[in-house]
């Protein structure tokens, strides 16, 4: 068999985290693995730590993500999330790299898509409501320019919501999940502080994203872009009523004006068929058992 090695940039964040341990769990005698944290930015620090590892496979995870922060600061945003790209592309072609770089963007990409449009596909015109999304669009153009004419595979994903274990509270379920956990402990009255939560997501157990990153990685194809998403629409509020209802307790919803972001997409759902057709992944977990994870999860903390 032969064993690839994976270099993961934003080595310290969520999804490089869980591909760690996913890969040790999963794929034990496959893979290789790197997960780096030298700053994207850094230069030569970062060649230096690609040239010692030699991977076939670089998954590039590091981003600014988090669009609030993007609002405040968005030229740290577009320097990470662009840049950033830009000198770890300018760092494989000089140490002649002949593998294959998966590019990580995100659903967000889409921003305003009419309700007749949904499912999203791959084809569907790019309107960015925010600089975080605006940021990775210029970041999977610098990339798709670049595999017209460079000596390695480039392959791209939009990335639609992921969720599990080990996921920060700034992002809703996880939020949702810290509270309800306080609740349980009596260290909150049983009143649970939301945004908007009649808008709809599509989410994907981070395993099954994971999963579909490595299917990518060996069959995608160069050049072409992939949705990575479970292909369901879910209400916010029906998750959280799942979740509230995991407690056992009578919990009341309170409308917190913080937690609504500007500029948000109403619906959003996507469309896997490509990733299907080209890779034959298919998610495994169910979004009852995701629910749980992470409740579980915030009760372990």
């Amino acid at each position: 068999m032969t064993q690839h090695r994976i270099f993961l940039t934003g080595g310290s964040g969520f999804v490089a985290s869980r591909m760690v341990a996913h890969l040790a769990h999963t794929h034990p005698d496959a893979y290789q693995v790197c997960a780096c944290t030298t700053d994207i930015l850094s230069g030569a620090p970062l060649r230096e730590a690609l040239a010692a590892f030699q991977p076939d496979i670089v998954l590039h995870l590091a981003a600014q993500s988090h669009v609030p922060t993007a609002f405040r600061q968005p030229e740290l945003t577009l320097q990470v999330n662009l840049e950033g790209t830009r000198q770890l592309l300018a760092a494989l072609d000089s140490l002649a790299f002949a593998g294959t770089l998966l590019f990580v963007g995100s659903g967000d990409m889409y921003g305003l898509v009419a309700d007749s449009a949904l499912p999203v596909a791959e084809h569907q015109p790019l309107r960015p409501r925010n600089p975080y999304a605006a940021s990775k669009v210029a970041a999977e153009a610098w990339c798709y320019q670049h595999s017209l004419h460079c000596a390695y595979r480039i392959v791209m994903a939009r990335a639609f919501n992921h969720i599990g274990r080990g996921q920060s509270n700034q992002f809703v379920l996880p939020a949702m999940a810290e509270q309800l956990v306080a609740i349980e402990r009596g260290l909150r009255p049983p009143l649970l502080e939301t945004g908007d939560l009649d808008v709809t997501r599509d989410f994907t157990n981070v395993s099954d994203v994971l999963e579909a990153y490595l299917a990518l990685a060996q069959n995608g194809t160069s050049g072409e872009v992939y949705n990575v998403c479970s292909g369901i629409e879910y209400r916010v509020r029906d998750l959280v009523e799942q979740m509230m209802a995991l407690t056992g307790l009578p919990i009341a919803l309170k409308n917190d004006p913080a937690r609504f972001r500007r500029a948000e997409q109403t619906r959003v759902v996507g469309d896997n068929r490509k990733l299907r057709a080209d890779t034959g992944w298919a998610p495994q977990v169910s979004m009852t058992d995701s629910l749980a994870e992470i409740l579980n999860d915030w009760r372990s903390r």
